[in-house]
């Protein structure tokens, strides 16, 4: 299965479970802050299991909210990747990212 078909699934099971009726992007972006909240938890225990699990659940939120602003995150995501495609820099062992100056 790719992430598109997924994308439709978690759209099916989330319109059975009424979330999309009863929610809206707002709801869902505290959703996904609560799930990266998790995901920074487990990654301080090193919790393999729990990390996957996260980032999974993250996925589910925020293809709900890009669902409810009337897009689809497949759509989304290309639309960032087109943005970002052409950037060229380095990433810095302290996390920073410096961008190449034209």
């Amino acid at each position: 299965m790719n992430l598109v078909e997924t994308e439709k699934l978690i759209i099916e099971w989330a319109k059975a479970r009424d979330i999309i009726p009863n929610s809206n992007i707002m709801t869902q972006g505290i959703k996904t802050l609560e799930e990266v909240q998790e995901l920074l938890r487990a990654i301080d225990r090193k919790d393999k299991a729990e990390i996957q699990d996260a980032y999974g659940d993250i996925f589910v939120t925020i293809v709900i909210g890009a669902y409810l602003n009337g897009g689809s995150l497949a759509i989304y995501a290309e639309q960032a990747y087109n943005v970002i495609k052409d950037r060229t820099g380095t990433l810095l062992p302290n996390g920073d990212f410096v961008k190449d100056v034209k």
